[in-house]
């Protein structure tokens, strides 16, 4: 599994390319980096600015961003044009550049018209592709940009999406589950200074709540004087004692699904009927003593 991958995101000239958005929105969101590879044609759709800016990075003053390492690779929409360039090994934009340099996953999601994806040459080319171990995606049936309806419309950026994720190490398994993880060390005061405590780093722990963040789960940490930082995107809750991190633990795991709300609000309720009962008893205490002590009174000789 890769933590946080380094993603080329092609996009090729064709109407499908305002889709291309939503892809890198998506892998923005789940933390990956992404660099966008526009070629002229499809900036005639939508300006590359666009791309750059939803994948929060600046235009680069590097000529050759698209021959870095990545881990990932993702054409899309591939019009049947640079279905037929990469079948073929050619190179005249960024894109097909890339895909030459590439040495890792490549996912392709081909846009053109029904008739275009039928065709035997542009079949031909898919298959030369598959059998190099690219990834296909789509197209689908439906509505194309054309006003025509069958195979060609480019897959939605979901489904791409997920795939992507497939070849990354990473899946949806826990997609609308909640996970609660402690990690850490607890330290116990003896007195203003001197604690009692292990020398637990809560690594592990870390990397299990990021994991199962990265599953689709929403994950609570309760943790305890960590010396990694905890990762992002899960709530965190500091507990530096045993008592305070098994109070913590009890209330989040009974608390209904969607709820925000803190449970550290029920411990003043605790103290003050503790609090209460004390005073209570108390009370009662001297109440007894002062009754006690008239009745000796009464007794008494004059």
């Amino acid at each position: 599994m890769v933590s946080v991958a380094r993603v080329l995101v092609g996009v090729t000239g064709g109407i499908a390319a305002y889709k291309a958005c939503e892809l890198i929105r998506l892998f923005v969101k789940r933390d990956h980096e992404v660099v966008p590879l526009v070629t002229p044609s499809a900036e005639d759709f939508v300006r590359a600015q666009t791309f750059f800016a939803l994948a929060r990075r600046s235009p680069s003053d590097d000529p050759y961003p698209h021959l870095e390492r990545a881990d990932l690779l993702v054409i899309a929409p591939a019009t049947a044009n640079t279905v037929a360039k990469l079948a073929h090994g050619l190179s005249d934009n960024l894109v097909t550049e890339a895909a030459l340099a590439h040495r890792g996953p490549i996912v392709v999601a081909p846009s053109m018209s029904p008739r275009m994806w039928s065709h035997p040459a542009t079949q031909a080319n898919v298959e030369l592709l598959r059998g190099r171990g690219v990834e296909l995606v789509g197209p689908d049936e439906g509505d194309t940009g054309e006003g025509e309806w069958g195979v060609g419309r480019m897959s939605e950026p979901e489904t791409i999406f997920a795939r992507c994720l497939d070849l990354l190490g990473e899946s949806e398994t826990l997609r609308g589950k909640r996970v609660l993880v402690t990690a850490g060390g607890t330290r116990e005061p003896l007195d203003a200074v001197r604690f009692l405590g292990n020398r637990s780093s809560g690594r592990m722990g870390v990397a299990l709540a990021a994991e199962a963040r990265k599953r689709g789960a929403e994950v609570t940490l309760v943790a305890a004087n960590l010396a990694v930082p905890p990762p992002a995107g899960v709530e965190l809750v500091e507990t530096p004692t045993a008592g305070r991190a098994a109070l913590r633990v009890r209330a989040r795991s009974s608390r209904p699904r969607g709820s925000t709300s803190s449970s550290s609000t029920t411990c003043p309720a605790t103290t003050s009927a503790s609090t209460r009962r004390r005073t209570r008893s108390s009370s009662s205490g001297r109440t007894g003593s002062s009754e006690s002590a008239r009745r000796r009174k009464t007794r008494s000789p004059p």
